[in-house]
């Protein structure tokens, strides 16, 4: 059995958060289902999508856990966004946070770093 994960984030502008999740995601939208909203494919079958929704816009929190976390948060400063901060919990998991213009919460998690082998 397929499961497809379709994860909503309300935005208060559509062209707005065009921008900004093309930055976040490194390319534009998989696809535009209608005129108010977009769809990124993260993974296979699993996507995160905005919705023009001005009256919700602001109140979302979505995390995707990633292989590399570092290579992941260089490239997204290099297309110009940083993170709103940066926790690491005390099994060692590490979490980067985004804020987008309307204050939903997009978060990229990632494994704990290895610690150096002893020489």
């Amino acid at each position: 059995m397929t499961v497809e994960l379709f994860a909503g984030v309300p935005v208060s502008d559509h062209e707005r958060a065009l921008d900004w999740y093309g930055q976040l995601f490194g390319s534009g939208p998989s696809f535009l289902p209608n005129g108010v909203e977009a769809v990124w494919e993260v993974a296979e079958h699993r996507y995160v999508h905005t919705e023009l929704k001005p009256e919700h816009a602001g109140h979302s929190m979505v995390t995707l856990f990633v292989d590399d976390l570092d290579a992941r948060v260089a490239a997204v400063s290099a297309r110009g966004i940083e993170p709103a901060f940066r926790e690491t919990y005390e099994n060692g998991v590490r979490k980067v946070t985004y804020r987008d213009p309307d204050g939903n919460e997009v978060g990229f998690g990632g494994a704990p770093v290895a610690p150096p082998a002893a020489g």
